[in-house]
């Protein structure tokens, strides 16, 4: 335990800095060391952790309950390329004036999608009804990293 002109003529004899830790504390604590390089490598860290931040991207595709064959085989191919590009893909059906009498359409749609993509994507919340909308939300499902090949000749 030292005083603080003893403090500061050490950290200046040193070149460094006399940084307050903890200013509440009885006495308080200081810590002897390069602040412009502490905050440097402060700034550094926080960048590296937005650089590997993935941003959710979410994706929305509409049906009706009436789809045809083929206009359903292009929207799957769509929801597909979504998936793979690793984004959520919320599906939902939309239901306008009797078809509102027939939710069943709709939910068989929505799982007939979901039993399609469930090698590349999870039902993150199932089929449920919103007003005139039924929606529900796929999640891709992140493929393993592959083994660099010097490790896959050391195995």
């Amino acid at each position: 335990m030292r005083t603080l002109p003893d403090a500061l003529a050490i950290a200046r004899e040193s070149g460094l800095d006399l940084v307050e830790v903890a200013a509440n504390a009885e006495p308080p604590v200081c810590k002897i060391m390069d602040f412009g390089k502490y905050k440097y490598e402060q700034d550094q860290r926080r960048k590296e952790s937005r650089k590997r931040a993935s941003n959710v991207v979410i994706k929305e595709m509409k049906f009706r309950p009436k789809i045809d064959s083929h206009d359903y085989d292009t929207k799957m191919k769509h929801v597909e390329r979504f998936l793979e590009e690793g984004s959520k893909v919320k599906l939902t059906i939309m239901f306008r004036g009797r078809e509102m009498a027939h939710p069943e359409l709709g939910r068989r749609i929505l799982e007939k999608v979901a039993e399609r993509v469930a090698e590349i994507a999870v039902v993150e919340s199932a089929p449920k009804q919103d007003g005139r909308n039924m929606v529900m939300v796929l999640n891709p499902i992140r493929k393993p990293k592959t083994k660099p090949a010097a490790q896959a000749a050391n195995v």
